[in-house]
C-alpha cells in the first residue's frame, strides 16, 4: 500500500485529471462549429455533443483508475470516498485528507479550464463553465426535488457499481472499464436533468467560475451525492457481502 502523502497526491492529480477532461470537454468541445468550406457561409456542427461529453467523463475514470487506482483507490469523488468507509474498503481516518485534496484538485483544474477559456475573444464565463443546477439553472429547467433524486439515486448505483467491479470475487482488471462505463451512462441520463454532478469535487470545482447562481445551488450537489454514497456504502455489504457493515474496517484503500 502506498504511502499516506502518495495517497493524497494520487486524489490530487486523479480528480484533476476527472474535472479537466469532463468539464473542459463539456466548455470547449460540445458545440462547435466550423464553415463547411472556405467559400461557403453555412454552418457546420463539428462538436461532440452530449454523448462526447458523457465518454470524455468516463474516460477520465478509466485512465486515472488505472493509471492511480494502485495507489490510492482511485476514488477522485468525495462520495465515492464516503462509501468506500461506511462499507469498510478505507478507514475513517483517511476521509478527511481525501475530501480536501479532491476538492483542492478540482479547483484547480477549474482554475486552468478558466484561464484557457478566457484566451478566446469574447468568451463570457457566467453560465459557460458547465456548472450543475436545478430550476432555472437546470439544462432543461429540472425542479430542485428531482434533481436531488436523480444525483442520489445515481450516485447510489454508482457506489454499487464502484464497490462490486473491485470486489475481490469481480473478475481482476476490469473494474476500471466497469466504473467508467458506468459514469458514462450516468452523463448520458442526467446531463439533461443537472448537467450530471454525481461528485461533490466536480460542481465545487466550477461554480465559483461559473456564477449564475451555481455558487448558490452548490449545497444540493454536496447533500444529494454524499446521501447517495451513503445509500450505496450501506446496501452493498449488506446484499452482497456478509450482511455486516464495518465501518472504516480495513486499512486498504482500493475502492476504484
Amino acid at each position: 500500500m502506498a504511502s499516506t502523502p502518495r495517497r493524497l497526491l494520487a486524489e490530487l492529480f486523479g480528480t484533476f485529471w476527472l474535472v479537466f477532461g469532463g468539464c473542459g470537454s463539456a466548455i470547449f468541445a460540445a458545440k462547435y462549429v466550423a464553415n463547411a468550406s472556405e467559400d461557403n457561409d453555412t454552418l457546420i456542427q463539428l462538436g461532440i455533443g452530449l454523448l462526447g461529453v458523457a465518454l470524455a467523463f468516463g474516460l477520465t475514470v478509466v485512465t486515472m483508475a488505472y493509471a492511480l487506482g494502485h495507489v490510492s483507490g482511485a476514488h477522485f469523488n468525495p462520495a465515492i470516498t464516503l462509501g468506500a468507509v461506511i462499507s469498510g474498503r478505507l478507514p475513517v481516518k483517511d476521509l478527511p485528507g481525501y475530501w480536501i485534496v479532491q476538492v483542492v484538485g478540482g479547483l484547480l483544474a477549474g482554475a486552468v479550464l478558466y484561464v484557457i477559456a478566457s484566451g478566446k475573444p469574447g468568451f463570457e464565463a457566467t453560465g459557460n463553465m458547465a456548472a450543475n443546477g436545478y430550476g432555472d439553472h437546470s439544462p432543461n429547467n429540472y425542479t430542485m426535488a428531482a434533481v436531488f433524486i436523480a444525483e442520489a439515486l445515481l450516485t447510489a448505483f454508482f457506489l454499487i457499481v464502484v464497490l462490486g467491479a473491485t470486489d475481490d470475487r469481480a473478475p481482476a482488471g476490469f473494474g476500471p472499464l466497469a466504473i467508467g462505463l458506468t459514469l458514462t451512462l450516468i452523463h448520458l441520463i442526467s446531463i439533461p436533468i443537472s448537467n450530471t454532478s454525481v461528485n461533490p469535487a466536480r460542481s465545487t470545482a466550477v461554480a465559483f467560475f461559473n456564477g449564475n447562481g451555481a455558487p448558490g445551488q452548490l449545497w444540493l450537489f454536496w447533500v444529494a451525492p454524499l446521501l447517495g454514497g451513503l445509500i450505496g456504502g450501506i446496501l452493498y455489504p449488506l446484499l452482497f457481502e456478509d450482511g455486516k457493515l464495518a465501518l472504516g474496517r480495513s486499512s486498504e484503500p482500493n475502492a476504484a
